[in-house]
């Protein structure tokens, strides 16, 4: 139902996957884009992705629209290759805006090792 959406919306989310590595970035979408599929019950357009690696850490309870952007952003090999180099915490709210954080970035890092390094 939501795939459409997330595949248009996609080389945005990518881009903003990259820069997550400098600060967190957030995507408003175009909120009839969801409304026009239908309202969704309970949690509502709301949810929380955690991925560590490649692998989504909270499976358990996701809604119909987050395991759609799950399997949208899999099967790109650009962002599965993002996913997979670290740690990656994505949230949609109810003001249909997608927050992008990626927690553990490569230069945080290459710093933690070299100041490892240098206490050795």
């Amino acid at each position: 139902m939501y795939t459409h959406v997330w595949n248009k919306y996609l080389p945005i989310i990518r881009i903003l996957l990259k820069k997550s590595a400098k600060e967190a970035q957030s995507l408003s979408f175009n909120v009839s884009d969801f409304e026009k599929i239908g309202p969704q019950k309970k949690t509502g357009f709301n949810f929380s992705l955690e991925f560590n690696k490649g692998r989504v850490s909270n499976m358990a309870g996701l809604s119909g629209p987050a395991k759609e952007l799950l399997a949208v952003l899999t099967q790109d090999t650009v962002v599965k290759q993002l996913l997979h180099v670290g740690e990656y915490h994505l949230t949609m709210n109810a003001k249909f805006v997608l927050g992008i954080q990626q927690l553990n970035s490569f230069a945080e890092e290459t710093q933690l090792s070299v100041e490892m390094e240098a206490v050795a």
